[in-house]
């Protein structure tokens, strides 16, 4: 058999420096979007924090600037200047240009560091199209300029520094690398929001140059202060429970409440960074809450022989808690950091959170009534809804005839080929019946306002025919016993009439999903259609417009054009005919679809419970605030 060409050690490359990272930048910051864009600043921002966590810093400054790049100041050590031994280059300089360089891997500089890997602010600097940093030590000022993450030229020293000592770090993101160029203020924001939480009494100031917007963030109470913050809209069962303790070099500090709500909401950080996707510090958290609640309530009498067993789904149910660990060596699931995987973390946390729980429980008898009797109300309703979903299951089964009557189903079998349009009311459902396209498209017509899950226990939510029709047609399951795996359509579309009843379900909808199906709107499954509010008629000429805006730019075309127009505004969906709504809202090659993300599910979290809630002050605080920005209102 002949050689195949072309493959020799001439082909074999070798990326020197930082070259690797420019080369495959989402291995180091998840995406060039605008995900990792903001991952670049808080990497920077990370390093000021540990400057924190070591007890050398009190502030911390961001400013976002007009030309599109940003810039973090801090008050700590500085980088050392001095050069490396063995390297022959200044710390700062080996830092920034080198991955896997830095005070963070056993050299004393850090105990505790968010900065795990010590790749971050050289990724940063490799990704940029130019970063500046200035040290502030012994008196002096220090400068280097980096270009895509070579240097221009020597570290530069100057006499006089604004400041005792601390670091600036200015950086432009690369646009020819970077998709995504433009930082967003609300998103960073949020961020700094929760640094601040979580190093009581740190403050953080951050400036838009660009808009001119400004924000000064410090929490003396920590995350106890966070969980008050986040109850802000709930009735609370209990006072905030709260305690700081340190086993064997791990610092672990967590709040909790308990509040009238039905869903939990948990937020987990390690040395600062969130974790999302939890870990052994969680699990030793859930042992800790299930164990020591049970306890309290077998020793205190407040469970019966005929009650049902309690928990941890009961146990969490209405729960707000904030946990934060910090350690030497935590051991991360890749770069991004959203899994801790120590193994001793888990009974060092389940310890301190423990003592926390027993010591509030034994010396605040009331609350730990209304706790235990929160949790025993969860566990009947668990057993209630355990029911309801037996039933559930044994109607969605994938054959035809134990799907929901009303469901027109698509002929196509492979999910990934379907899509299921949710639409409100049975007219319209007819309507889309006739005009979509069979193979593919399945139509789901429901009647009127769905149940709102916020004020309602998962037995109620599950006993709505409704709502029963749209998880048996989906076929996922629901909670705990969701799977994605198991859908039959690929994407779901709500389709609501552009009016106050129709934003009104359509946010209905919305909550639950969000509450009890959450994995298809974080894996992009759940879409928003766009039908036309107006059909502008020219003679044969036909055009829609999705707005007023919309509208009005139509009618200045047609003007301009001395056009004898015609204009239709759409009450609903069912004003417009099969062919109107297949051509607008339903054909794939001209519809307009908005895909729900969540960007940040705490803030998403925060406005369900607004919109949806039992509380009616913050929900109309919440409308008088953004009553301006209000589009497309019927009345």
């Amino acid at each position: 058999m002949p050689e195949s060409p072309g493959y020799t050690a001439e082909q074999i490359q070798v990326l020197e420096g930082l070259d690797g990272v420019r080369r495959r930048p989402a291995m180091y910051i998840g995406s060039t979007g605008p995900d990792g864009l903001h991952h670049l600043l808080y990497e920077v921002v990370d390093n000021s924090v540990d400057e924190a966590l070591a007890g050398a810093c009190t502030r911390i400054d961001v400013t976002l600037h007009a030309d599109g790049s940003a810039s973090v100041l801090d008050n700590g050590r500085g980088i050392p200047v001095d050069n490396v031994p063995k390297v022959g280059k200044p710390a700062v300089e080996v830092v920034l240009t080198t991955l896997h360089a830095g005070g963070k891997f056993g050299g004393g500089g850090y105990r505790i560091s968010g900065g795990l890997h010590g790749v971050g602010v050289s990724v940063v600097n490799a990704l940029s199209e130019w970063l500046e940093v200035e040290v502030y030590r012994d008196g002096r000022t220090y400068r280097q300029r980096f270009v895509r993450g070579k240097p221009q030229g020597p570290l530069a020293s100057v006499r006089g520094a604004p400041q005792p000592s601390g670091t600036r770090v200015t950086f432009k993101p690369d646009a020819q690398v970077m998709t995504a160029t433009e930082f967003a203020f609300d998103v960073i924001i949020k961020r700094l929001e929760d640094i601040a939480y979580l190093n009581a009494g740190l403050e953080i100031r951050l400036l838009d140059e660009r808009t001119g917007r400004t924000a000064a963030l410090k929490h003396d109470g920590g995350i106890k202060e966070l969980v008050a913050a986040l109850n802000r809209t709930r009735a609370r069962l209990s006072e905030v429970i709260y305690k700081k303790g340190e086993r064997d070099g791990v610092e672990v500090e967590v709040a909790l409440q308990y509040t009238d709500s039905y869903v939990e909401h948990m937020l987990t950080y390690v040395n600062t960074i969130p974790t999302t996707e939890g870990g052994t510090h969680l699990v030793g958290f859930r042992s800790a809450l299930t164990r020591s609640v049970n306890d309290y309530a077998k020793r205190a009498g407040l469970v019966k022989d005929n009650d049902p067993p309690l928990v941890g789904e009961d146990m969490r149910e209405g729960l707000t808690a904030v946990l934060s660990i910090k350690l030497a060596e935590p051991q991360f699931e890749g770069q991004t950091k959203t899994k801790l995987g120590n193994t001793e973390v888990k009974g060092i946390v389940e310890s301190v959170v423990a003592d926390a729980i027993e010591e509030f429980l034994i010396t605040h008898p009331p609350d730990g009534k209304r706790i235990v009797a929160k949790v025993l109300t969860a566990a009947r309703a668990r057993e209630a809804a355990r029911q309801a979903r037996e039933l559930v299951r044994r109607k969605s089964a994938l054959e035809v005839g134990t799907l929901p009557g009303k469901l027109a189903d698509c002929v196509e079998r492979d999910p990934n080929l379907c899509e299921l349009y949710i639409v409100e009311g049975e007219s319209a459902g007819g309507t889309a019946k006739q005009g979509r396209d069979r193979q593919f498209q399945a139509i789901l017509p429901i009647q009127g306002k769905i149940l709102n899950v916020e004020k309602a226990r998962q037995d109620r939510m599950i006993a709505h025919e409704e709502i029963r029709a749209i998880i048996t047609a989906l076929g996922t399951g629901v909670g705990d016993e969701f799977s994605l795996e198991k859908r039959r359509y690929d994407r779901i579309i709500i389709m609501c009439d552009a009016d106050i009843d129709g934003n009104h379900i359509r946010t209905l909808l919305l909550t639950f999903f969000y509450r009890y199906m959450r994995e298809l709107i974080d894996h992009g499954k759940v879409y928003i259609a766009q039908p036309p509010l107006y059909l502008i008629k020219n003679g044969k000429e036909r055009r829609y417009a999705l707005s007023d805006e919309e509208r009005q730019t139509i009618l200045r075309e047609l003007g301009r054009r001395g056009a004898n127009v015609e204009v239709q505004r759409f009450k609903g969906l069912s004003e417009m005919n099969p062919e109107q709504l297949w051509e607008t809202t339903m054909n794939p090659a001209t519809r307009t679809l908005l895909r729900v993300d969540l960007d940040d599910a705490e803030a998403a979290d925060g406005i369900f419970r607004t919109l949806m809630g039992e509380e009616v002050e913050p929900r109309r605080q919440f409308i008088i605030q953004y009553a301006r920005d209000v589009r497309n209102l019927d009345v």
